[in-house]
């Protein structure tokens, strides 16, 4: 084997590598998801709801990659999903005083924002509120992807 195909061979298995642990960081929760909520349940948890919003696709920092939609119930003691959230790891959910689109204003505005919890699944989620959060003192519900500080999507609900 020649210098030439030493390094090419490098670079190639390299490349094949860091695209295989890529693929690996991006497939690992959508492998070890927990199932979603079913439908009934969320219908049931969203006719209790107080407040209700609408995720979508369309936002300024929401992509390919970070991207949710459907209609988000918020109740005293619940926040639903019924709809889908693109795949991602270490999704959290928040609670803000003001709608928030891009990550400079979840920057700005997260020491006023409150966390609800994490949400494991990508089609449907419920998430409990815990004691001590009043949901009607907010008026936007955010999904953010807290290990890569990442913005994926929000809906004004009041």
């Amino acid at each position: 084997m020649t210098l030439r195909q030493l390094i090419i061979s490098i670079f190639t298995h390299g490349f094949a590598l860091i695209i295989g642990f890529a693929g690996g960081i991006y497939a690992l929760p959508i492998l070890i998801a927990p199932e979603g909520p079913s439908t009934e349940i969320i219908e049931s948890t969203a006719s209790n709801a107080a407040y209700t919003g609408e995720f979508r696709k369309d936002l300024k920092d929401s992509d390919t990659f970070h991207w949710g939609e459907g209609t988000v119930s918020i109740s005293p003691d619940t926040i639903s999903l019924m709809g889908e959230l693109a795949p991602g790891p270490d999704y959290k959910l928040y609670l803000s005083p003001e709608f928030v689109e891009t990550e400079t204003d979840f920057a700005r505005l997260k020491p006023q924002m409150q966390r609800v919890g994490d949400v494991k699944t990508f089609e449907n989620f419920l998430v409990e509120v815990p004691n001590g959060i009043d949901p009607s003192q907010y008026n936007t519900v955010i999904v953010w992807c807290e290990s890569f500080g990442e913005f994926i999507t929000a809906a004004k609900y009041q």
